[in-house]
């Protein structure tokens, strides 16, 4: 997770070398995609995990 965070800097860090122009919003476009992907896999891990652990306890 950490990775994806650095790469996502050094894009946002290119994307300011070029003006801010069409490649930030392409990478902020790509941002939003990968967090709702994360915040889905997040609670689908959650959710599986309280069922994982309901299912030990008696």
């Amino acid at each position: 997770m950490l990775e994806w965070a650095v790469v996502f800097f050094v894009v946002a860090i290119i994307a300011a070398v070029f003006g801010f122009g069409g490649i930030a919003s392409a990478a902020a476009g790509i941002a939003k995609i990968l967090f709702f992907i994360f915040l889905v896999l997040f609670l689908i891990a959650i959710i599986s995990g309280l069922a994982g652990a309901a299912a030990v306890i008696p």
